[in-house]
C-alpha cells in the first residue's frame, strides 16, 4: 500500500490505535523529517515563491555535495513529501500538499486531550 494511502486510511491518533502498517509508514515520513538536511530542504521547497524550486538553487543552499543533496531528495520523494519534473537539464521540486494535509490530520488532537 502506497504511503498517501496509508495516511488517507489512518485515524487521528486519539480516535483509535494505529495498525502495524499505519504506523511503519508514518514512521517513514517522520524518520525522513527527522534530517535536519532534509527538513531544511522541504522548507525551501515549501517558501519557495511559486512552489517549486529547481535542483540548483536547493544544493546552492547547503555545503553539501550534489549526490548528497541528491539523496536527501530522493528520500523526501520516496515518501510522498515531494514530488519532480525533469526539464531540459535541471530537475525541479515540488511539495505534495496531500500528504502534509493527510500527516496534519494525523497529529490533529484536540486542545484537552
Amino acid at each position: 500500500m502506497e504511503l498517501l494511502q496509508i495516511l488517507e486510511c489512518s485515524p487521528p491518533l486519539v480516535r483509535e490505535p494505529l495498525d502495524v502498517e499505519q504506523a511503519t509508514g508514518i514512521a517513514q515520513v517522520f524518520k525522513a523529517l527527522g534530517d535536519p538536511v532534509r527538513l531544511r530542504i522541504l522548507s525551501i521547497v515549501a517558501s519557495h515563491s511559486g512552489g517549486e524550486v529547481c535542483v540548483c538553487d536547493i544544493t546552492g543552499a547547503f555545503e553539501l555535495s550534489q549526490p548528497t543533496i541528491s539523496h536527501h531528495l530522493k528520500v523526501l520523494k520516496e515518501v510522498g513529501l515531494l514530488a519532480s519534473e525533469r526539464r531540459a537539464s535541471w530537475v525541479y521540486y515540488r511539495l505534495v500538499p496531500e500528504t502534509l494535509t493527510e500527516l496534519s490530520a494525523l497529529l490533529n488532537t484536540p486542545a484537552t486531550v
